[in-house]
C-alpha cells in the first residue's frame, strides 16, 4: 500500500513502529557482526563470518522505508 494513502496519525504511528523496530534489528546486527568477528578469530573463517552479511540488506531497507515515512509525514504537515 502506497504511503500517501495513510493518514498522519497512521504515519505517525507506523514511524514509531519502525524506529522501534530499526533499532532492534540494528541491535541485532551488531551483535552478530561482534560474534562473526570473535568466531572468526577462535575458530577461523566459517558460516558465522559471512552471516551478518545476509542480514545488512534488511536493515538497509527499513532504513530507507523509515526515511519515506518521515518524508511523506513532512509532506502531510504542510
Amino acid at each position: 500500500m502506497a504511503l500517501s494513502t495513510y493518514t498522519k496519525v497512521e504515519l505517525l504511528k507506523k514511524l514509531k513502529n519502525q524506529k522501534i523496530m530499526f533499532a532492534v534489528k540494528s541491535v541485532i546486527l551488531i551483535s552478530m557482526v561482534v560474534f562473526a568477528v570473535f568466531s572468526t578469530l577462535e575458530k577461523g573463517i566459517s558460516f558465522h563470518t559471512f552471516l551478518p552479511l545476509f542480514f545488512i540488506p534488511m536493515g538497509v531497507y527499513m532504513f530507507i522505508e523509515l526515511k519515506k515515512i518521515e518524508k511523506e509525514l513532512a509532506q502531510k504537515k504542510e
